[in-house]
């Protein structure tokens, strides 16, 4: 535990679950078909078509399923791209395509594409791919593809949540709008799984308490305020009315008992604003943690297992580490291993010294 192993996910997993090893909990974003090169031969996403990529995925997630615990759940991020090709500036030209064409594959990292494991250090969403059945400039639909296809081969598909960046990547596009979000897809491999749904409640809006207030004076004095009992004449308030603010709820019973149970905290809505977060270990915008922990919270117990196949700089590691979870990954990019050690290391070294001061 506590370890991420270098090399291809799938046979990372297939060590795993020979050894018997079983997680509670996977978060991950898989690499995005036809954006980076990873430099690294038989890498996923790059394959020659979208529906080999397809297929690796769905063979990538299956071995998840059968290493995730029968209550366990999947927390899947995925960004999606454009059908045709990149202009202005690239050695990639109109007529380039991904379809088994090794030169452009070789074009693309001539011309600088960098290697990373997430996509938010470039104008995305972007594609250099010409992709059979859609038009150039056609949205892709990777995300709503890849949970299609988890769906068709067994999983639950629970829920898609919408992860809104208020700080997105400026596009310099003209015809529509600058995209400003991402999906992470809920799955399970059962009907019946453990979710912690008061981890990860939200304080309630303000609006929420505006609009009780407005409900509980519109009651005030009538068949509902008085247990049903009918009235005679004009109906009166409850409580008293103070005439110098003319506010019938000031000293009310019914409102005060009313706010006194008001909830504080609502179940949490599916739509998460998260800014992107920057990681100075790394050239590239990693995960941000604030989008992985809810996921933890509520997919898993102190104690529990987490898992990431893409590691990438270790933010589903650092979570769940400072979350009071054990963790395992892996990771193609030996690069990435170093940058993992440090980030996990440094809650450790947080974690020791918190533990000193109450000991003190």
């Amino acid at each position: 535990m506590n370890h991420c192993f270098q090399g291809d996910c799938r046979d990372v997993m297939q060590r795993l679950i020979a050894d018997g090893a079983r997680v509670q909990c996977i978060v991950t974003s898989p690499p995005y078909w036809g954006l980076r090169d990873y430099g690294h031969p038989g890498q996923l996403g790059l394959e020659p078509t979208l529906q080999e990529f397809m297929a690796n995925m769905v063979e990538v997630f299956e071995l998840c399923r059968q290493l995730l615990a029968d209550d366990g759940t999947l927390w899947l991020n995925m960004g999606d791209s454009y059908a045709g090709s990149r202009r202005g500036g690239s050695l990639v030209n109109d007529s380039s395509t991904l379809q088994g064409s090794k030169k452009n594959q070789e074009a693309c990292r001539v011309a600088g594409v960098t290697a990373s494991r997430r996509r938010d250090d470039a104008p995305v969403p972007r594609s250099d791919v010409r992709i059979e059945g859609l038009k150039s400039k056609d949205l892709v639909g990777q995300p709503w593809r890849l949970a299609f296809a988890l769906q068709e081969a067994g999983w639950w598909l629970r829920q898609d949540i919408i992860w809104h960046k208020p700080n997105p990547m400026p596009e310099s596009v003209k015809d529509r709008c600058t995209k400003a979000h991402e999906y992470l897809f809920l799955l399970t491999k059962g009907e019946r799984y453990f979710f912690d749904q008061n981890a990860i409640l939200e304080p309630v809006s303000p609006n929420t308490h505006a609009r009780l207030s407005q409900n509980v004076q519109a009651q005030i004095g009538s068949a509902r305020a008085n247990g049903g009992a009918k009235t005679n004449g004009n109906m009166k308030a409850v409580g008293r009315k103070v005439a110098s603010s003319g506010d019938v709820t000031k000293n009310n019973a019914s409102f005060n008992a009313a706010m006194a149970i008001m909830p504080t905290e609502r179940n949490r809505h599916s739509v998460w604003t998260i800014p992107t977060q920057a990681y100075s270990g790394a050239h590239f915008a990693t995960f941000p943690e604030a989008l992985v922990e809810p996921c933890i919270l509520a997919g898993s117990r102190p104690g529990d297992i987490v898992f990431d196949p893409f590691m990438g700089s270790g933010t589903v590691a650092s979570v769940a580490q400072r979350l009071g979870r054990h963790w395992i990954g892996a990771e193609l990019n030996p690069e990435y291993i170093n940058l993992q050690a440090d980030r996990t290391r440094q809650h450790g070294l947080l974690l020791e010294l918190a533990a000193v001061c109450v000991e003190a």
